[in-house]
Order: structure tokens, then sequence, then C-alpha cells
């Protein structure tokens, strides 16, 4: 992200923020309530058009790609407020990603043969993959809207890990959950970054779990960007220190 502005109305959101994620790393966005973070991921995969800046994705320009668009190029996601299908199972959930893969055109798709039925056995072996990956395996054929918060959390991950992405936006992952389904969450983002070679920015209010995971972390508070460093950076600045706990001069 270069410079990148954002405002709705009379009200900015992100001002002239300018970071970079590097290739295989973990990264975190942090910062209060409001600091703009989501705001900056739906920047990034085409959900919001910047006013002002550039956002580039493999030296491509994204600024004004649409989602579908940027999605193809390799950025999954997962979001704050659950996005999944509740009527359908945890397997159709997964299969559903794969669409953005599908080459065979509508008669292949209506006949079953040749191609469609190649590519569909591929799909399904690779969501397959993932069942096991996240252990997801007891609840492949559950209905997802009678899971727990917790697994829906889970089915999330597999969807956006389903697309085969290079780059994986977490939006609160572990929002919600308890100290052992947090404990796995974090399990299958590291595996995920270290096993399958995928680039992870997560937001999360989770300072423990953002201290252990990130290997750098961006701070965001109001629209600007106050803070970029290692976790041990992060924790001795003073200024991101204030935008948490306040201003021990004035409080």
């Amino acid at each position: 992200m270069e410079h990148v502005a954002l405002g709705f109305g009379g009200l900015a959101v992100l001002n002239n923020v300018s970071l970079a994620v590097r290739p295989g790393e973990r990264a975190a966005v942090i910062g209060p309530n409001g600091a703009g973070k989501t705001s900056l991921l739906n920047c990034i995969n085409g959900f919001y058009h910047p006013g002002a800046g550039r956002i580039r994705y493999r030296g491509r320009d994204i600024t004004r790609a649409a989602p579908y668009d940027i999605a193809r190029l390799g950025v999954g996601r997962t979001f704050q407020n659950i996005e999944l299908f509740t009527g359908a199972t945890v397997l159709d959930n997964l299969l559903l990603a794969r669409h953005r893969h599908i080459r065979y055109g509508l008669l292949a798709a209506a006949l079953y043969y040749g191609r469609a039925q190649a590519e569909e056995t591929l799909h399904r072996a690779r969501v397959e993959e993932v069942i096991d990956f996240l252990e997801l395996e007891p609840i492949r054929h559950a209905t997802v809207g009678g899971l727990p918060y917790g697994r829906r959390k889970r089915v999330e991950l597999g969807r956006a890990l389903a697309t085969d992405p290079t780059l994986l936006l977490l939006d609160e992952p572990m929002a919600g959950m308890t100290i052992e389904e947090k404990q796995d969450m974090v399990r299958f983002i590291v595996d995920a970054n270290e096993a399958l070679g995928i680039t992870v920015l997560l937001i999360e209010h989770d300072m423990g779990v953002v201290m252990d995971v990130a290997h750098r972390v961006f701070v965001l508070d109001f629209g600007d960007l106050i803070g970029e460093g290692t976790p041990e950076e992060i924790r001795a600045n003073r200024r991101v220190v204030r935008a948490y706990l306040g201003d021990e001069e004035t409080a």
C-alpha cells in the first residue's frame, strides 16, 4: 500500500497509509476500535476503493480491481462477521471456494462429462485435503447453521484456504473463541504459513496471540499508521502504548 487514503463523506478512515507485507511472513494489524483495520483489508481485496494512493499485489496494480479479480490473483479472505452459507454443509461451503479455479463451461457442466468430470474430481480432492488439514472430518456433512461459533470460524478459514491463496487476509479469526479454540486456530494459521507457504495478514485484538504469531506488526490509530516493527519493537513503542492506554501526563 502506497499513501492510501480512504474516507466516507467528511470522515477520514485511512490517512496516507503506506505499508508492505513480505512474501512468506505473518503480519498483523492492530489498533483500538475504529482505527481503520477492517477498512484496510477491505481496500486490499477490493471491497473499498481508496480515494488516493495505490495498492499493488505481486507487482500488479489492484487499486481499482474488483474483489473477484483480486481473489483470482490469489488473495483469500475471512471476515469479522462470519460470512458462510448457513443452510449448506461444511463440504459444500468449501467446494464453493473452488469456483475461481473452474475452467469448464456451462455445457460441460450440464453433461458432467470429460473435462468437467475430471476437474470436479480434482477440486473435490483438494477440498478433502483442506478438511484433513483443519481436522473437519467429523463435521464435513454437518449443516453450517447448526455448528457452534468456534467451528464456524474454522470452516470459514477452510473456505479461504480452499481457494489456494498466496495471501490470506484474516479479520479477527479468533474473536469469540474459547482458549482451546484459539490454540487450535493459532496452530492452523502457523501451519498454513509454514507448511503451505501462505503469506498471512491478520487483524486480532488478543495481544498475546499477536505477539506470539506475528513476525511484524502494523499499528493503526484513527486511520494513521503510528507504528511498524517486530513484536518487541511494538511493545517498546511509546506512541503505541499511549494509543492503547492513554497518556499518563493527561490521565
